[in-house]
């Protein structure tokens, strides 16, 4: 049987539009920010993920998400 964990999303600047800023959801465990990411429909080509934090650290999109994790998002932001 699959265990669930309870998980805080933060959404950043343009990943907000039409989404949320803060938002706890619940995840079947062994879930990974990419599959977050994936369902929220967050694209390379649309909006390019810059920054991945969990519990504001740096990780990558294979993390293993924990109990009680926050998982941050934030786009790339161009300028000049």
């Amino acid at each position: 049987m699959s265990e669930n964990i309870n998980i805080t999303l933060k959404l950043f600047a343009q990943y907000r539009d039409g989404r949320f800023k803060v938002e706890k959801r619940v995840y079947k465990s062994g879930t990974t920010p990419q599959n977050i990411i994936d369902e929220l429909g967050i694209t390379k080509d649309k909006l390019p993920l810059g920054v991945l934090m969990v519990n504001s650290k740096h990780e990558k999109e294979e993390y293993i998400l924990q109990e009680g994790d926050t998982l941050a998002l934030f786009p790339k932001i161009g300028g000049g």
